[in-house]
């Protein structure tokens, strides 16, 4: 028998929270933390917790689900719990496993357990190696930058841009799709609207509250956030 899925629950109403919880133990599954809101899961997690999928109201105070996705530590495959469809687009623009409207079914919830636990669902795909390009839009068409030259990339006002040398409008609408088609490529989430390469990181200093301030080429400073900040440490070999 396969162990029970490990499940953190965010929801800021206590009596969806009871809800979700109590359907998630009735199908098995193991809920490791039960938590208020955004900041709290990102605390959770830079503490040490770990899960097998999170389950994220959208909407909560201090951050939304939406906006926790984005600032995660590290990847985790996201279940958003809305009580509004509207927000199912930008939902699956996250690259969420699904989500589900409030009341929560049981039935329904078995679906989406079903999906979690197909092992292709969220399998890694294998590192890919050599040279990458990637296409930014240049006029009416296209151009293709390499990515070896790229230091970062942000999100503003629904478009990431790619910084190489200069700054690029990419293809892309949210950084979860940017990561998706540079899964592999060692690009880490520096905050919810950046994504860098630490290969292209000249030096580091302390910031305030626990974040990371990341000196690139040129010399321009990114913030890392508090939640990021002990990944980068680990890849760039200081932690």
């Amino acid at each position: 028998m396969n162990a029970p899925l490990r499940v953190l629950v965010a929801e800021d109403e206590p009596y969806n929270r009871r809800r979700l919880v109590r359907l998630l133990g009735e199908a098995q599954c193991e809920v490791v933390a039960e938590l208020e809101d955004g900041p709290a899961v990102l605390e959770w997690l830079e503490k040490g917790g770990d899960a097998d999928v999170l389950f994220l109201d959208i909407q909560m105070p201090g951050l939304t689900g939406l906006d926790v996705a984005e600032d995660l530590p590290r990847p985790f495959p996201i279940v958003f719990v809305t009580a509004y469809a509207e927000h199912a687009i930008r939902a699956f623009e996250q690259a969420a496993v699904d989500y589900l409207l409030k009341p929560v079914t049981a039935d329904r919830l078995e679906k989406t357990l079903q999906r979690l636990r197909t092992p292709q669902a969220h399998s890694e795909a294998p590192k890919p190696t050599g040279p990458l390009r990637y296409p930014v839009k240049a006029g009416e068409g296209l151009i293709f930058l390499d990515l070896a030259k790229t230091t970062h990339f942000t999100f503003e006002d629904g478009v990431v841009w790619a910084h190489a040398g200069e700054r690029f409008r990419t293809i892309w609408k949210s950084l979860s799709e940017a990561e998706i088609a540079l899964a592999g490529r060692g690009l880490i989430r520096g905050h919810r609207h950046l994504l860098l390469r630490p290969e292209a990181i000249m030096g580091v200093r302390p910031g305030d509250s626990g974040r990371l301030l990341a000196r690139i080429a040129g010399g321009a400073e990114l913030e890392i956030s508090r939640g990021a900040a002990p990944i980068l440490k680990k890849c760039l070999g200081l932690g």
